[in-house]
């Protein structure tokens, strides 16, 4: 079956709204009870493919018991990581690191403490999902004003990686911009019992460093949200030619409360996002249920992987190309999964009350049914798999780096086919904030989503395009990476772009002064010991280095180590030739 055929059958079983679903797995799983145990994510695997294994897991239930699940590992100075329900980080932040560590799950630890409609304040423990908050949020009448489109999230996992939507409005779109207080458990002296509860609120500095922490202060119990008045909002998609895609980045979030925009890079468009509050007089009861987060036959996914395989390996550009026009087209005449009704897309505006729009995912809460159908990413099927590269860049350097971005993009349309088949690059508005390891300024955050192959150190079509649109971004425009995402790579140096970086860990150094929640990956990516680099045969094309050797590509295959086309400092993977006294510089 040829790739048009294959992503035809999936899209139209997206189209099927399928109502059962098998829930993914635990990312947690041990062989004896809580013992002998493994962590992973839910894609199934971690960017440099490691095995991540902990002697055993515990899984408190109240915050006594998480006291005494922190107190236990640090009276023996074993390494501990926390780790969440689905567990939707790339980077290894849930690895303890070694065979010998902890895993301490919060996936039990997910109810409301206390909520209050008057003073809008909202207490929560740290593994509840964020849809289980924003339901029970709008049963008293609240709204958190901002959150990230998936929901599937918890909110402790969510803090500790500065996750967001899109908006430079009021606070802004970080979720930590709406924490006024927060109890964690970290490790203490035996006079304390190994560990105590910290318990922070507004004014206090410490707040600012627990807000986003990666995990490594100590295990969130509780968190203290001030929310708002439940609010309506109104939902309009447009596409749009890209030839001022570059000045519109400039000035769409301060235009649009919760505007954002997804680039075509091959198909030349745009699709702007205006999204703004109303009355909640305002007729509509829309609903957003994105299409791509819904659950698709399992099957279908099956098929369209295997032919997305065959495409890589042995298809042409046009090909791939022609397939990749389909995943776009379909999305946009189902309005992205959004309804007006909660059952039926009529057209736009969709308008509806902030709960049923700020962010889906329906493919994790439906009843098992036995894997007939499944998310989308789910590691149990060899479905999709794919990387996520995710960056910011400061609003106002913003506009060139687009420019750029369009400039590569001319030297070869082809070779940006696989973004658009992964409906493109998201870009969403995120505000300067206080958290130590938030946004120190203003900034438009991309999230570029691409092939992954199930086998290591196999080369993607083009995926010098990918590599060279990072490094210019994070080596010209001082781009800083997503926490909960990106390869290896991109985290080299990372550490020194936060200005206070040095604030942060003098807070690590008295929370944890044995570093138990300290491992060799926060090592590295925190600038305390080694790098996050692994170089190697290959490393390269499983982004855990940047190329500066023939042998970090794939030469036996024709890739080799070449500066960028556009950006003559990268260096990537290509089958170009080697310029003039190249090999010489390298």
């Amino acid at each position: 079956m040829e790739g048009r055929e294959v992503l035809v059958v999936l899209l139209l079983g997206l189209l099927l709204g399928l109502a059962g679903s098998s829930p993914p797995p635990s990312p947690v799983a041990c062989t004896r009870g809580t013992s002998d145990c493994m962590v992973t994510n839910v894609y199934g695997s971690f960017p440099d493919r490691t095995i991540c294994r902990a002697v055993n897991a515990t899984f408190p239930r109240t915050e006594q018991e998480l006291v005494a699940a922190v107190a236990a590992a640090a009276a023996v100075k074993r390494k501990v990581k926390a780790a969440t329900k689905h567990s939707h980080s790339f980077p290894k932040l849930a690895c303890p690191g070694g065979r010998d560590g902890t895993i301490i799950s919060t996936e039990r630890l997910n109810r409301t403490v206390s909520v209050d409609a008057a003073s809008g304040l909202m207490t929560v423990e740290s593994g509840m999902v964020l849809k289980d908050l924003i339901q029970a949020a709008a049963a008293a009448g609240l709204a958190l004003p901002h959150s990230p489109y998936w929901y599937g999230l918890t909110i402790g996992g969510l803090l500790a990686t500065g996750a967001h939507g899109s908006s430079l409005w009021g606070k802004g779109s970080a979720v930590h911009e709406y924490v006024v207080g927060m109890r964690i458990v970290t490790p203490a002296p035996a006079s304390q019992g190994f560990a105590v509860v910290r318990e922070l609120a507004v004014g206090d500095p410490d707040l600012d460093a627990v807000k986003v922490s990666l995990g490594v202060l100590g295990v969130v119990s509780q968190v203290t949200f001030k929310l708002q008045p439940m609010f309506k909002r109104s939902v309009t998609f447009e596409k749009r030619d890209d030839t001022d895609f570059a000045a519109q980045a400039a000035v769409w979030g301060n235009l649009h409360e919760f505007g954002d925009m997804a680039w075509l890079p091959r198909q030349g468009k745009v699709i702007y996002r205006t999204d703004a509050r109303v009355p909640v007089s305002t007729p509509g009861n829309g609903l957003n249920d994105y299409l791509g987060f819904r659950a698709n036959p399992t099957l279908a996914l099956i098929t369209a992987r295997a032919s997305e395989e065959h495409l890589e390996e042995d298809g042409s550009d046009i090909a791939r190309c022609l397939a990749a026009r389909l995943p776009p087209s379909l999305f946009e005449l189902q309005g992205y999964g959004f309804t007006n009704d909660g059952s039926f897309f009529t057209g736009y505006p969709v308008v509806g009350f902030q709960n049923r729009i700020q962010a889906s995912g329906t493919c994790i809460s439906s009843k098992e049914d036995g894997l007939l159908s499944s998310c989308t990413w789910d590691p149990r099927i060899r479905g999709p798999f794919f990387y996520q590269s995710g960056f910011s860049i400061a609003v106002s350097k913003a506009p060139a780096y687009i420019a750029e971005m369009q400039k590569l993009r001319d030297l070869n349309p082809r070779a940006f086919c696989g973004l658009d088949a992964k409906l493109g690059v998201l870009l969403r508005y995120v505000k300067a904030s206080s958290a130590y390891l938030g946004k120190s300024e203003d900034s438009l955050d991309f999230d570029v989503t691409y092939y992954r192959s199930y086998t290591e150190g196999e080369p993607r079509s083009h995926a010098d395009v990918i590599d060279e649109i990072e490094q210019l971004a994070l080596k010209k425009y001082g781009a800083v990476p997503h926490w909960g995402k990106n390869r290896n790579f991109v985290f080299d140096g990372a550490i020194a772009k936060y200005p206070k970086a040095a604030e942060f860990l003098k807070v690590k150094a008295r929370y944890d002064p044995d570093g138990i929640f300290s491992s060799e990956w926060s090592d590295q990516v925190l600038g305390i010991s080694g790098s996050p680099n692994v170089v190697g045969k290959g490393c390269a094309i499983e982004g855990l280095c940047v190329c500066s050797d023939d042998s970090h590509c794939a030469p036996e295959k024709g890739l080799f180590c070449r500066p960028g086309q556009l950006f003559a400092d990268a260096r990537v993977c290509s089958t170009r030739p080697a310029a003039s006294g190249l090999r010489d510089e390298l």
